[in-house]
């Protein structure tokens, strides 16, 4: 059944029968902000303007006062309307493929989690970002960007940045000192410029598409078959010039630059001769058993990867996912490479053997050729911080932890859970003692130190409980001496002269 068209839609809206909607979407050449929207003043939660040809928003739109979410990608704006600033609860901003050459301090609401203003062309960005202390997300690919404000170090919240296809010449050295930053895509800038790797070719005209396989933020992946090849192929059609990640061109090469690891999805060659000029990339295609391991994040994780309601995995694989994990990254650093993106939905895996497991790190789309110098080191302790428990700063793919998983993040590594120690106990004569509690354990973090949402089933058998043998001495019995063994009566008549 076809989508009503936007006229549709606005027309409903005109005769009152979307009262009470959270959502709200309209497209298809609106020159004007309807006022009809602010009817859903009192209701309305997430409102996308994609698609049409606005240049400015109303400056009372702070009367929506329940709006988190707006989206006006595909418009024709050239300052980020300031008065996005006064809407008390928006969380979201989605302004990418616009004509933004400014950003005004003012348009930059308090509550501000996600700032996407990919392909734009924004060339500085005012010092009050700085201010926005609960920022996760800020997408800035496809800018003319060279620098960042210094108070951008503030925002101690923030755990994904997107800088490819930029005028980056350096990275600013306090990147590496963000406690919470785990993603970071800087390829397509002047400081890796030079480095790209040869990519081969695969003609358009020999290839034989199929159905699609399946979808991201950058393209489409169908099946298809090249004569004269008998393995099946994948070919990943990317959507336009620019990705939210950076260029289409940055992640053929760093994807093909990889080279052959057991842990990698394998890439062809890049697609070429397509009629309409679309960009591909050439795959083996795997068989139906291998899987994602979570899904992407949506509005309410904003940077945290969704996992299948119920999911359990043994110890054993989740050992197993994080060493072929810890493996592909250790290739790419070798080769000059950083991933970029370590998620959860980027990594394929499928039961191996007795409750193990196999995995395939896939989608280079923000990974980079490594600049020579201090931000190559930077990069490289910034990614490999998701394959370790966290130790002073919290960062850490896969943790160790005795408690219950919880919230849903990103999946690169793991290492073994503890033993749950119970608080210390205080006993009579004053010592304080630490008793070990409950069976092994293991659950996985995000990179931020956050337990994941997933039941770990230890692949062992179960810890023996201890039981003092009948015949020996409880180590909580209190000791005796021989001395005053020696001294005791043993018989009971003994006993009772001794008493009398």
């Amino acid at each position: 059944m076809p989508a009503p068209s936007s006229d549709t839609t606005l027309d409903d809206l005109r005769a009152g029968r979307l009262a009470g909607a959270t959502r709200l979407r309209l497209s298809g050449g609106l020159g004007a902000f309807p006022d009809e929207i602010f009817s859903l003043a009192d209701t309305l939660e997430v409102l996308d303007l994609s698609g049409n040809a606005l240049s400015a928003l109303p400056p009372d739109l702070h009367r929506l006062r329940r709006l988190r979410v707006l989206f006006c990608s595909g418009n024709p704006f050239t300052v980020l309307p300031a008065a996005l600033g006064r809407c008390g609860s928006l969380e979201m901003i989605g302004f990418k493929s616009c004509r933004l050459r400014e950003v005004p301090a003012e348009a930059l609401p308090p509550r501000l989690r996600w700032l996407i203003l990919t392909d734009n062309a924004i060339e500085a960005l005012p010092a009050a970002l700085g201010g926005c202390a609960r920022l996760q997300k800020l997408m800035l690919a496809g800018n003319r960007l060279a620098a960042l404000p210094d108070s951008l170090a503030q925002c101690r919240a923030l755990e994904l940045m997107r800088l490819a296809a930029n005028r980056f010449e350096t990275l600013p050295p306090w990147l590496g000192e963000m406690p919470a930053l785990a993603w970071l895509a800087c390829a397509g800038n002047p400081l890796n410029a030079g480095a790209d790797a040869a990519i081969a070719d695969v003609p358009w005209a020999e290839l034989a598409l199929g159905e699609a396989l399946g979808e991201g933020a950058s393209g489409v992946i169908h099946a298809a078959r090249w004569p004269g090849h008998a393995d099946a192929l994948a070919v990943k059609l990317f959507r336009g010039e620019m990705t939210s990640d950076g260029w289409p061109a940055s992640e053929m090469a760093a994807h093909l630059a990889a080279g052959a690891h057991p842990a990698i999805v394998p890439a062809l060659g890049r697609v070429q001769g397509h009629p309409q000029g679309v960009q591909g990339l050439a795959m083996p295609r795997l068989g139906p058993e291998w899987r994602n391991l979570a899904g992407p994040p949506d509005f309410a994780t904003c940077t945290r990867d969704v996992y299948a309601a119920g999911l359990h995995l043994p110890a054993a694989a989740a050992r197993a996912i994080a060493r072929d994990v810890a493996s592909a990254v250790a290739h790419l650093h070798a080769r000059g490479l950083v991933h970029g993106d370590l998620y959860a939905h980027n990594i394929l895996w499928r039961p191996a053997g007795e409750d193990g497991a196999q995995a395939l790190l896939g989608d280079f789309g923000a990974a980079a050729l490594l600049p020579e110098g201090p931000a190559r080191r930077m990069l490289q302790r910034m990614e490999a911080a998701g394959l370790r428990p966290p130790a002073g700063r919290a960062a850490g793919a896969f943790g160790a932890a005795g408690a219950r998983p919880a919230a849903p993040g990103r999946t690169a590594g793991a290492l073994p859970g503890r033993r749950r120690r119970a608080a210390p106990r205080l006993r009579s004569d004053g010592t304080r003692t630490r008793r070990v509690s409950g069976p092994r354990r293991w659950h996985l973090r995000d990179l931020a130190g956050r337990r994941l949402r997933l039941k770990l089933r230890p692949s062992g058998p179960a810890p023996r409980r201890f039981r003092p043998h009948p015949r020996r001495r409880s180590p909580w019995t209190p000791r005796t001496s021989s001395r005053s063994r020696a001294a005791r009566p043993s018989s009971p008549a003994a006993r009772a002269a001794s008493a009398a």
